[in-house]
C-alpha cells in the first residue's frame, strides 16, 4: 500500500510536467504539461498535504485527548486546580489537550473567556 508521502512526491512531480519514475521532463504535448491538469494536481497535492498535517496532528494528541470526561476526572481536576496548578500541569496530567482543559474549565465556573 502506498503512504500519503510518496503519494504527495508523486503528485508533485506530475504536477511540475515531470515522469515520477524517471525525472524526465514530459513534453509540452503531453496532458501533464496542460494547465487544467496542472490545476488538479495542484488542488490534489493540497489536498494531500493536508491529509498529512491532519495525520500528524492526531499522532501527536495526547491519550485521553477527544474523550468524553467522567465525573471523578472532572473531580480531580477542579480539585487540582484549586490547588494552584496550572493548565499546563492539568493537560500533562489528564493527558488531554491544554485547550480541552480550559473548556472543561470554563464549564465548571473555574474560568472565563
Amino acid at each position: 500500500m502506498m503512504d500519503t508521502e510518496k503519494s504527495l512526491e508523486i503528485i508533485h512531480a506530475l504536477s511540475n510536467g515531470i515522469d515520477p519514475h524517471t525525472g524526465e521532463v514530459y513534453s509540452a504535448d503531453s496532458p501533464y504539461q496542460h494547465h487544467q491538469t496542472k490545476r488538479a494536481l495542484l488542488i490534489a497535492k493540497q489536498a494531500l498535504e493536508r491529509t498529512l498535517k491532519a495525520e500528524e496532528r492526531l499522532q501527536n494528541l495526547p491519550g485521553n485527548a477527544g474523550k468524553p470526561w467522567e465525573a471523578v476526572e472532572d473531580q480531580k481536576l477542579l480539585t487540582a486546580f484549586d490547588s494552584g496548578k496550572t493548565t499546563k500541569q492539568l493537560a500533562a496530567e489528564h493527558e488531554r489537550t491544554e485547550g480541552s482543559i480550559c473548556t472543561r474549565l470554563v464549564r465548571h465556573g473555574k474560568i472565563t473567556y
